[in-house]
């Protein structure tokens, strides 16, 4: 293949790199040749022309994957490449005479374009001429004035017929018809024309005959042959024997194309020596096409000849025009008129794109944007081109043969640094004035995933204050993505916890859609302050990237809990009475009153205040450790009996409180016996309309258990005196004498008794009760049965004092004892012994403590809530 390098049409001139790449594309082409191909015109659409993988030497399959194309000149459709089988087919009826015209041989120029790597070809397509034309004359009868005094051998010129064949399908012959006095002569022009004269054989007599008429036929040399008749009348004159001559033969003129409609091109001039009628002058067209009609007009009197319209260089670049002089006595002359169309710079460059490739993936190295061609109809200077883009963009223009460019990128490209170029590809002439083209396009960068999603915050904190109602939203976590579509969408999930033991599928959820966290169900201070997890946020590109944040939840105390008093007891049963001595002095410790409240913080700040009181300004509560005390020296005048009522109130907002009744005896000392009147009682249960209340709400609903009860006590009495009349009781084995305890140095008592202290673990109420004495007798008999029964019974004391170093908690209780009509109190020891080391709330806990002649004793399991205000209880005390 020949490299043409016409320095008309480069873009770059004097750039190396576009030399450099012309003879690599001419090495790497030099094998292959111009090609000519060859078809019928008027073949049907889809014949077969050629088989272009064959003659490229490619495989079928290396066409389609090279993206073979086929390309003509002006861009008709004219040709199809079957990518299948390699054949290069007509893609529609092709007409030589509408293609070509008069030209011949009529060549059609295309190119074969190949990617991956870029490769043209250039090919000709030679449409061969049918005889599909008859021959025709401009005008189907022509006059002609023939003097009778002219010689035989006088030529008479005929006007001749058009074939728009060409070969030896165009007109080859002319014939007359049969007459004595002419014949025909074809003659040959010098562009291989042939045009009728009539010969005159025999001189004419117009007393004879004035007129003949005589068909002439042009003949084609088709086959089968094809052709045309028109008649020929001839009119005999008399004597005109000057004939008007030219001034010249040959007229040569230029014409730009520009010029306006109406411009004078040329005057043509002739003249005769006859005189009259003879020596007038017309002139007309001896033969003109449609196209020279329709674009000249000839003056018949003055011979001039002006434009009808615009010429344009590229369609036709000369024109060829014979004009005759006849004069009135129907002598003629004739002469030529040549004109050539001058070329200005009239026509823009044209820009045609081949292929467009959008989008074009980001992070991909150079890529092949565009492949187009440009081209300019004008010539010369005007012919030539510059084709370049703006500076400012990462693209690249590659020159190659034929007029063609490649748009590359020069480079990966970044969809989240620009996701779209505008490009203007400039196409400029060297012409004056220079004339330049513009095309625009739009090329798109499609989006790759490489951009995980981003949290606006490595660590969110939220808090929610406890109680929530469920589903509440507590926040929001937010993650984005710089890429687009499916690679930006962005969906939440929870990660699994670090903590195996936090249930957090319970706790909260998160919209996948938008990241917003909510509290599935109501949360609480006292049990859980604070938990932590992981929020992933991950695209739905391929593949999928992620990133994580963590989430810390705080939940805010509420002041959701009423202080809760441990001391004194209040379980509706009889009251707790505090006896003080009258003899106490101010300030004297009368009893504490212990709380605890479940919130933390400021609601679990707890003061004490006292209420009421039978006698104000003889107790003082303090106000931050819950002790009673005198207020002042006691006198006889005081009553005996006080009723104090301490009000516990939290810090909280808005505050909660509780009251707690305490009962106060004066007494002298403790053997003086100071139990409540049964009217007093009466009165006061009849003051306390709660109290009233309650036993008649329960007096309905009791009646039946107190019956069921007592008959169960009198059987257990009745089974226990058979037991001890039988002699079976065993007296009780302990260090303590049982004959004289000492009580707090106030008195004594001179008989031993026992006392059974227990612990309640309703779920309504928790608090110690103490209850009343048995008899020792009776005692005596359930110890014994106890002791054969259950022999680690009387070793209770030992297993204590064993694991009295080990694990254990110490507190003083004071017990009321009634002996008769008298009461006494004292202090006793207490040991809360526990049977493994375990946390609290796991192990079994037991309470046991000594009096004279039992062990009382109760555990954890049995009364779960109560056992965390005991430990509270015992430490305030201890």
């Amino acid at each position: 293949m020949e490299l043409k390098m016409e320095v008309g049409k480069e873009c770059f001139p004097k750039q190396r790199q576009v030399l450099i790449l012309f003879l690599m594309l001419g090495v790497a082409l030099a094998g292959w040749k111009s090609r000519r191909y060859s078809v019928m015109e008027e073949a049907e659409s889809g014949s077969f022309v050629a088989n272009l993988a064959k003659d490229l030497g490619l495989g079928v399959g290396e066409l389609a994957a090279r993206g073979a194309r086929v390309v003509s000149e002006d861009n008709e459709p004219r040709l199809q490449l079957d990518l299948h089988t390699g054949e290069l087919i007509l893609h529609e009826k092709l007409d030589r005479e509408e293609m070509c015209g008069p030209t011949d041989p009529c060549v059609m120029h295309f190119q074969v374009l190949l990617k991956k790597p870029l490769g043209v070809f250039r090919a000709e397509l030679l449409v061969r001429d049918i005889n599909d034309h008859s021959p025709e004359f401009p005008e189907r009868e022509m006059t002609l004035k023939i003097s009778e005094t002219s010689p035989p051998g006088t030529v008479f010129p005929l006007k001749k017929a058009q074939d728009l064949d060409v070969g030896n399908n165009n007109i080859q012959n002319y014939s007359i018809s049969s007459n004595p006095h002419f014949h025909i002569s074809t003659r040959t022009r010098g562009d291989g024309r042939k045009y009728p004269e009539l010969v005159l054989d025999k001189e004419l007599d117009r007393e004879k005959q004035a007129e003949l008429s005589l068909t002439l036929t042009a003949l084609d040399g088709g086959s089968p042959p094809r052709s045309g008749t028109a008649q020929v009348r001839i009119l005999v004159l008399d004597v005109n024997d000057n004939a008007p001559e030219f001034a010249q033969t040959l007229y040569k003129v230029q014409v730009p194309e520009n010029s306006p409609v109406g411009t004078l091109v040329v005057k043509v001039s002739a003249r005769d020596l006859d005189t009259g009628t003879n020596g007038e002058i017309s002139y007309s067209y001896f033969y003109s096409s449609q196209e020279i009609s329709a674009t000249f007009e000839l003056n018949n009197l003055s011979g001039e000849v002006r434009l009808l319209k615009k010429l344009d260089f590229e369609t036709i670049s000369s024109y060829e025009l014979e004009i005759d002089a006849t004069d009135g006595g129907g002598l003629s002359g004739r002469c030529s008129v040549s004109i050539e169309v001058v070329d200005v710079n009239d026509n823009f460059p044209e820009l045609t794109i081949s292929s467009l490739t959008s989008p074009i993936p980001e992070n991909s190295p150079e890529t092949e944007v565009a492949l187009f061609r440009i081209r300019d109809r004008d010539s010369g200077d005007n012919g030539r081109m510059i084709c370049s883009i703006q500076d400012d963009l990462p693209f690249v223009l590659k020159p190659s043969e034929e007029n063609f460019y490649t748009l590359v990128t020069n480079g990966a490209l970044d969809r989240e640094t620009r996701p779209e170029y505008n490009i203007t590809i400039t196409v400029t002439d060297l012409g004056t004035p220079r004339l330049k083209t513009q095309h625009n396009i739009t090329v798109t960068v499609s989006d790759v995933n490489d951009n995980a999603p981003a949290f606006s915050q490595t660590t969110y904190t939220l808090r929610v204050r406890e109680n929530n109602s469920p589903a509440l939203h507590i926040g929001s976590v937010s993650a984005t993505d710089r890429d687009s579509g499916a690679n930006a969408q962005v969906t939440y999930s929870l990660l699994p916890p670090a903590d195996p033991q936090l249930p957090l599928a319970s706790l909260v959820s998160i919209n996948a859609d938008n990241g917003q966290l909510f509290a599935l169900r109501s949360l609480d201070y006292e049990a859980l302050q604070a938990f932590e997890f992981g929020v992933r946020a991950a695209d739905r590109g391929s593949p999928a990237l992620s990133s994580q944040a963590r989430v810390r939840v705080l939940v805010l105390d509420d002041n959701d809990n009423a202080p809760f008093v441990l001391y004194p007891p209040q379980n509706g049963s009889a009251p707790c009475t505090e006896l003080v001595p009258r003899a106490a002095e101010a300030g004297y410790l009368v009893t504490k009153v212990v709380a605890v409240d479940g919130d933390s913080g400021q609601n679990a700040w707890l003061s004490y205040q006292l209420l009421k009181a039978t006698e104000p300004g003889l107790f003082g509560v303090w106000a931050h450790n819950g002790e009673v005390r005198t207020a002042r020296l006691l006198s006889e005048r005081d009553a005996v009996k006080h009723r104090l009522v301490v009000l516990v109130r939290d810090n909280g907002e808005p505050p909660r409180s509780a009251s707690v009744t305490l009962h106060v005896l004066l007494v002298d000392g403790f053997s003086q016996p100071y139990l409540p009147l049964p009217e007093v009682a009466a009165a006061e249960a009849r003051a306390d309309p709660l109290t009233v209340y309650l036993v008649v709400a329960l007096a309905s609903v009791s009646s039946l258990f107190l019956f069921s009860v007592l008959v169960f006590v009198a059987v257990r009495l009745c089974r226990r005196s058979r037991a001890a009349s039988a002699g079976r009781c065993s007296g009780p084995e302990g260090h303590f004498p049982g004959h004289l305890v000492d009580v707090s140095g106030a008195g004594t008592l001179s008989q031993s008794y026992q006392y059974e202290v227990c612990l309640t673990g309703d779920s309504g109420t928790n608090e110690f009760k103490f209850l009343k004495p048995f008899f020792p007798s009776i005692l005596n008999q359930d110890l014994g049965r106890k002791s054969e029964g259950n022999p680690t019974f009387q070793n209770s004391l030992v297993s204590l004092q064993e694991e009295d170093h080990q694990n254990h908690e110490r507190a003083v209780f004071r017990i009321y004892v009634r002996r008769g009509s008298d009461w006494h109190s004292r202090w006793t020891v207490k040991t809360w012994r526990c049977t493994t080391k375990i946390p609290l709330q796991r192990r079994t806990c037991v309470w046991e403590w000594q009096e004279r002649y039992q062990w009382a004793s109760f555990s954890c399991h049995t009364h779960p809530r109560l056992c965390p205000y005991l430990v509270n209880f015992l430490s305030l005390w201890s």
